[in-house]
């Protein structure tokens, strides 16, 4: 008897696979991180081809097999357009959910990361908030919530900076995106989510070296 689950999920990987189908890979609320085939969702028919793309958010229909999930239905929630049209957001995004790849397992408690995911992206769309700063936060956040935060630094920062690494680590992650620094401190904000991410998420990530040659 066929087993089908529902999750709520944003594709962070979508890859071909054969002629027609796809594999994607779903940071989901309920298992955590899990990979998924679509079969036939290359035709141009497909209902699904819109759906099983990165950066969509929406609740997913899975049939569960002995060793994979497949989906079979999508109700989508955000497409995030907005990043699809603006090549330098798009290169953030990818770049967080590379992240989120990376330190993300199947069967674990990601709603957390998979809710500070959601906010990272949708704080790209505001023009409002410098992108570099979006990208300090998720990864100061990404580094506490996957219980590796360090502590506040040593050394000669400005008590803002430490204000602002502080708020980070403590608020939760509805409230993250709710200020803004002056350059000095982003500087210094920049800093340490580089050492932060080296020491804590290592790893080559292709879309930071992307990223970096815009």
């Amino acid at each position: 008897m066929r087993e089908y689950v529902e999750v709520t999920a944003i594709v962070i990987k979508a890859e071909p696979m054969g002629e027609y189908d796809k594999r994607a890979v779903l940071l989901t609320k309920e298992r955590g991180k899990i990979s998924a085939f679509a079969k036939g969702v290359r035709k141009t028919n497909s209902r699904l081809m819109a759906a099983v793309s990165p950066f969509v958010f929406g609740t997913f229909t899975l049939y569960e097999g002995k060793s994979s999930y497949t989906i079979c239905e999508a109700s989508v929630s955000n497409y995030f357009e907005q990043l699809r049209g603006d090549m330098e957001a798009a290169c953030y995004g990818m770049y967080f959910m590379e992240l989120c790849d990376s330190c993300t397992r199947e069967n674990n408690d990601e709603k957390d990361i998979l809710k500070l995911l959601y906010q990272s992206l949708r704080a790209l769309t505001h023009d409002s908030l410098p992108r570099r700063l979006v990208r300090c936060v998720f990864e100061i956040k990404l580094v506490v919530l996957n219980g590796e935060f360090p502590g506040l630094p040593e050394g000669n920062f400005e008590e803002a900076t430490r204000y602002a690494l502080q708020f980070v680590a403590q608020a939760p992650v509805s409230k993250l995106y709710t200020f803004t620094v002056r350059d000095s401190v982003l500087s210094e904000m920049e800093k340490l989510a580089l050492q932060y991410r080296k020491n804590c998420l290592p790893g080559r990530f292709l879309t930071l070296e992307v990223l970096q040659s815009l």
